[in-house]
């Protein structure tokens, strides 16, 4: 285990991404975030620099002539349209390296306990499709890539507000990769898939009601099967703010939540690689603010005082 502060993943070409005006994703919350955690006083030896992996790594999860496609920028509109951003090298750069850096983020997972992702979560992306600003399913690659290497079970835990559908169908017939949504039912995608487990919460769900939602399900899971590591997706939709959340969570919500989940894993001796998610207020700073929460968390169990220094 870390002594004191956890590994955290990052990259620059998270935020370099040119998007058209007004444009909902707010790519820059990864730069901004960042910014926030250096400013904070976190040392820049604490952040790991993924590397790209190579679009045929990718063959391992996705269809080839999807990857191919989309990769050479000739998928057909329509299916750009679903992702929901236009095609351009940048697209695809930051997409492979976040990739790469959520499967750096579990690998330091198991080696100190626990990690961070200043990204992933693109937990839309089918075998042979992308969806809500998805291309390539990075929970999923992270945790096929580890069971081929003979990890498991995997657990991915994600309580992004949106179902984690991408993730449910790539691994419905893989036992050793538990898939977990606790998310908004009436709510992108309309079409569930269908996860090991699954919470559906009615819109406007205040704190208590999901704190415990959280809490039953991850002492179910945790104690059902015991994985060797969980991947965990601490999207901040769900924030009352959010601009596509529909719930009603505060920002002490959201750190009660990652705490719990931080805090039992721990606990258990299991191994946590948590990804920011989701999150989509056009303020950066206060959409920042929410996500330095999981940090908050994070430093806490670490027994790191910066945890004090990040406002709930």
């Amino acid at each position: 285990m870390s002594a004191v502060l956890p590994p955290l993943v990052y990259h620059p070409c998270y935020s370099e991404l040119t998007l058209p005006a007004n444009h909902r994703y707010p790519i820059g919350k990864y730069r901004t975030l960042y910014q926030r955690l250096l400013a904070l006083g976190v040392p820049q030896s604490a952040f790991y620099l993924p590397q790209a992996i190579k679009a045929q790594a990718l063959e391992l999860l996705h269809e080839p002539a999807y990857v191919n496609a989309l990769c050479h920028g000739t998928l057909d509109a329509r299916a750009m349209r679903r992702i929901g951003f236009p095609w351009s090298p940048q697209l695809i750069a930051r997409s492979l390296t976040s990739l790469g850096g959520t499967l750096l983020c579990a690998e330091l997972a198991l080696e100190h306990g626990l990690a961070l992702h200043l990204s992933g979560g693109y937990h839309h992306a089918f075998y042979a499709e992308g969806s809500g600003f998805c291309l390539f399913n990075d929970l999923a690659f992270a945790a096929l890539s580890l069971q081929q290497r003979g990890i498991g079970p995997i657990q991915i835990f994600d309580c992004d507000v949106h179902q984690g559908d991408g993730s449910a169908a790539l691994f419905a017939d893989n036992s050793g990769i538990i898939t977990a949504s606790l998310h908004c039912e009436k709510n992108f995608p309309a079409r569930k898939q269908r996860s090991d487990w699954d919470i559906g919460l009615e819109r406007d769900c205040t704190d208590q009601t999901y704190l415990e939602a959280v809490s039953q399900s991850l002492d179910t899971l945790l104690r059902w099967y015991q994985p060797e590591l969980v991947l965990y997706d601490a999207g901040v939709d769900i924030h009352r703010q959010d601009d596509l959340g529909l719930l009603n969570i505060s920002t002490a919500g959201v750190l009660a939540r990652d705490t719990l989940v931080l805090q039992r894993c721990h606990d258990a001796g299991i191994p946590v690689a948590a990804v920011i998610g989701g999150g989509y207020q056009r303020d950066l700073q206060a959409l920042t603010q929410v996500h330095l929460q999981l940090f908050k968390a994070a430093f806490a169990v670490q027994g790191s005082a910066l945890w004090r220094e990040i406002e709930t």
